[in-house]
């Protein structure tokens, strides 16, 4: 039986979307295998148990294309109830309903889980998970939280049990996910079990086609109006590729900043937000930290009443800078406009050097993935 997933990935090299890539063809064939897989299976009903079959794990650098092969197996899989899903909107999903089942009374958990008896909430979690989804396709599988770590190893053994094939993109290695985490020997056994249930399979190809796009782009757009705000939107679905929007949070000293556009490694936030506000030198650390690339929109011409505001955007640069952030920015003026007087104007003009540096191709090729 022909190939969909092929045909659709011949298709977009022909058309010119993509280009042939020697590491994408690997991960390819470990796709198709799992679409035969899946079409062999067939689906469950009154004489047949739904069964998983071997899935399969994507990992490497950013923009390898992973997510964009996650995508066209996804739309091509021979598969009535499938879902793709960032791992961490999916491990909240996971963790309100171990607190539903907790929570509710037997008539409550009858009403939502299907049964009612038993302490442990993994297996009526699997159970209702799996009503909706025989495939499950994860996009930026990472482990970082303990509580996360510790329940994994149940979750998808009963997922397994009940017929869920399960595919995955990541960064990380199986056996470097919740690398140094509180116990992580606990850990072990789940990497075992991706391992043996999931084809591992490296996308590491020379060439980071976020990076390509970016570089062939103007990343310093001003002034703010109608065609560069066009511009900078563009380009943010244009790296986002269909990722969802989960949100990153900053944990410093105990106080906690949302920001809500953010994506495996692409961050996007107002200028107010990041600047307009008492944050310091530690937060943009964090943020560097967390980001590759930041979209950074709405900066303004300061003038001295605004020198908090300058500062800060100064110690932002800096930590962006120092961390090989890639930074998109949409303002009101050049960079040397952007604060020409007031107090710390002469310290601006190292900014303004930096920013100029940010945008060059040498920078870009040089930032951090």
């Amino acid at each position: 039986m022909p190939s969909a997933l092929r045909k659709a990935y011949d298709a977009a090299i022909a058309s010119g979307r993509l280009r042939a890539d020697p590491a994408q063809a690997r991960a390819l064939e470990a796709l198709v295998r799992l679409e035969r897989d899946l079409g062999v299976a067939g689906e469950p009903g009154l004489f047949r148990k739904a069964k998983a079959v071997r899935g399969v794990y994507l990992y490497g650098p950013v923009g390898r294309g992973k997510s964009m092969l996650m995508d066209l197996f996804y739309e091509t899989a021979p598969v009535a109830k499938k879902r793709r899903v960032h791992f961490h909107v999916f491990m909240g999903q996971v963790h309100r309903l171990i607190g539903e089942w907790r929570g509710r009374d037997a008539a409550g958990r009858k009403a939502l889980f299907g049964e009612t008896k038993g302490d442990d909430p993994i297996v009526p979690t699997a159970s209702v998970i799996a009503q909706d989804a025989r495939l499950l396709c994860f996009d930026e599988f990472q482990v970082t939280d303990i509580a996360d770590a510790m329940i994994l190893g149940r979750l998808f053994e009963a997922l397994l049990a009940k017929g869920v094939t399960v595919t995955a993109t990541s960064n990380r290695a199986p056996d470097t996910l919740y690398h140094n985490g509180i116990n992580r020997q606990l850990f072990l056994p789940f990497i075992a079990m991706l391992e043996r249930h999931l084809q591992v399979t490296a996308v590491k190809g020379p060439v980071d086609y976020r990076l390509d796009r970016l570089r062939g782009e103007q990343v310093w757009l001003d002034p703010i109006g109608e065609a560069c705000q066009g511009k900078f939107d563009a380009l943010w679905r244009d790296l986002l590729d269909g990722a969802d929007e989960t949100g990153i949070t900053l944990e410093v000293l105990g106080r906690k900043t949302h920001l809500p556009r953010a994506a495996s490694g692409l961050v996007r936030s107002s200028f107010v937000s990041l600047c307009g506000q008492a944050l310091g030198p530690q937060d943009y650390l964090a943020l560097a930290d967390q980001a590759h690339t930041l979209f950074l929109e709405g900066i303004p011409v300061m003038s001295a009443r605004h020198r908090s505001e300058a500062r800060r955007f100064v110690t932002l640069v800096d930590a962006l800078y120092e961390a090989r952030v890639k930074l998109v920015s949409l303002a009101a003026a050049e960079p040397e406009s952007i604060y020409p007087e007031g107090e710390g104007a002469f310290e601006f003009e190292r900014c303004v050097s930096r920013l100029q540096e940010m945008r060059s191709a040498a920078y870009l090729a040089t930032a951090k993935d």
